[in-house]
């Protein structure tokens, strides 16, 4: 592999490279040029979406795939998004089942971050529409990647605290960085 540094996600002291930085990669290094990466939508209904994503190099060899699912009652964005969502995850997997952006984690930022706050949120939360407000969810996540400041966070927290559960208040106190 080149000497390309990936942009990444600290999350409890680890770092993890996200779906896009992944792809980003793969379509710059000059080895892959001229592989492709196939997604097929394996089972949908109106509660759950399956992807595979396939990656082929040039004599069309399957050299990696990887499988995802979403379920749309997980996030707010999922709500809208669960497909869309389902194929960046499963492309993020089947990158890192080539090698690509796993030096400590297959799991994409995205991935960890919803897995701590369905984690850390009691289990009568995790079975309903799971992650209640999510647009203002993920957008303070997103904001903690870019500034994790214990001033960032307070300024979160007092802005939209009452609308986080206590797990998603504790998800967002990992990105704090120290």
């Amino acid at each position: 592999m080149s000497n390309y540094k990936f942009k990444t996600t600290n999350i409890k002291g680890k770092d993890y490279v996200e779906v896009n930085q992944r792809v980003l990669f793969f379509r710059k290094e000059s080895k892959y040029e001229g592989w492709t990466i196939e997604n097929e939508l394996v089972a949908i209904d109106s509660e759950t979406c399956i992807v595979k994503s396939t990656i082929r190099d040039t004599n069309m060899r399957v050299i990696a795939s990887a499988h995802a699912q979403e379920d749309r009652t997980s996030s707010m964005i999922n709500k809208t998004s669960y497909v869309e969502n389902c194929e960046t995850s499963a492309v993020g997997r089947a990158l890192a089942m080539l090698g690509i952006g796993i030096e400590t984690s297959i799991a994409s930022s995205n991935e960890v971050a919803m897995a701590i706050a369905k984690q850390d949120m009691p289990a009568s939360e995790t079975k309903s529409v799971s992650i209640p407000n999510n647009d203002v969810f993920q957008s303070a996540i997103d904001f903690m990647k870019k500034n994790g400041t214990p001033a960032g966070l307070e300024k979160i927290l007092a802005k939209y605290g009452e609308q986080f559960s206590e797990g998603q208040k504790t998800a967002l106190s990992k990105f704090v960085k120290k």
